[in-house]
């Protein structure tokens, strides 16, 4: 049986990855950070899935936490960077605090991640990691530059790393969402909402389970072929 971690599993995108993986079969690891409640009730929900609290940001606390989950599962076969965080400020109001905390989610938090899951897929030569960006990471967005810079860096951190563990059998793959309705749309006027409807050709939004569906594709062997690429399902939003 496969094992997958999924950050910032308890809510959300991360939330239906979970999900869906254990309704595949996967043992599942839900890591969380300040969602203790939902991240524990949706393990209690699943099978074989268990929660981990640890800040990705800190590589102790990660490393800590892939130890946890050797024990319990043996190996984490596929690793999932969902965790992130959105700010729309303009760029005049963004502190250095503002994008330091950006970095470090973002871009430190898969860093951290890769660097204490890789060396086990390397040795097995078997691994899938798929890193969770955002169609402004293609094209940019206005008042959101400082997380637009992250999600473009989780996409040039998804093609150097597929080139370099290719040989070892890693696959490293990227899903950047259009508009997806969560907790971070959950502020947007219904005004808002409707206008970004109207500018996707498929006139509707995206659901957390859409994402959920291409990472179940990309964590399967059915996805063997298929390393160092972006998929943007984002309703033709950005084509």
């Amino acid at each position: 049986m496969r094992t997958a971690l999924v950050t910032g599993g308890s809510r959300g995108i991360g939330k239906a990855i979970a999900i869906k993986l254990s309704q595949s079969g996967y043992n599942v690891i839900i890591n969380y950070n300040n969602s203790e409640v939902e991240a524990k009730a949706l393990a209690d929900s699943l099978q074989n899935a268990i929660a981990i609290k640890a800040d990705i940001s800190k590589f102790d606390e990660v490393a800590l936490m892939v130890s946890r989950a050797k024990e319990q599962f043996g190996k984490i076969d596929v690793l999932i960077n969902n965790a992130g965080i959105s700010e729309q400020k303009l760029f005049f109001d963004i502190t250095e605090s503002d994008f330091d905390r950006m970095y470090e989610v973002h871009l430190k938090g898969m860093f951290n991640t890769c660097k204490a899951i890789l060396p086990q897929m390397v040795q097995n030569r078997y691994g899938k990691i798929i890193n969770i960006s955002s169609i402004w990471g293609i094209c940019g967005a206005s008042c959101e530059v400082h997380y637009s810079t992250m999600k473009a860096g989780m996409i040039g951190f998804t093609k150097a790393l597929a080139k370099e563990v290719g040989p070892s059998k890693v696959n490293v793959n990227c899903v950047a969402p259009g508009v997806i309705v969560t907790d971070m749309t959950k502020n947007l006027s219904d005004e808002t909402l409707e206008q970004l409807k109207e500018e996707t050709p498929l006139l509707e939004l995206g659901t957390p389970e859409d994402i959920a569906n291409v990472v179940l594709f990309l964590a399967s062997d059915d996805a063997k072929f298929i390393t160092g690429q972006v998929i943007s399902p984002n309703g033709g939003m950005v084509i």
